[in-house]
């Protein structure tokens, strides 16, 4: 996938895959749990957002990534 900055740079069946992704993560996380093994996060934001950088990290995580 490329990179994003901006949801409107996406066009419906982009979304939509997206959320048909998201879906299937939810129902079948064990599928997942290594998909980004070997893999860095970085996450860079205008404003700082506790909240939104831990998300960020701990999906990452449950992805087998690092942050």
């Amino acid at each position: 996938m490329r990179s994003l900055i901006d949801i409107l740079e996406l066009d419906v069946k982009e979304i939509k895959e997206l959320i048909d992704k998201a879906n299937d993560i939810i129902a079948n996380p064990a599928k997942y749990s290594e998909k980004c093994k070997g893999k860095k996060l970085a996450t860079l934001f205008f404003e700082p957002s506790t909240r939104t950088r831990l998300s960020f990290e701990a999906a990452m995580y449950e992805l087998g990534g690092n942050v």
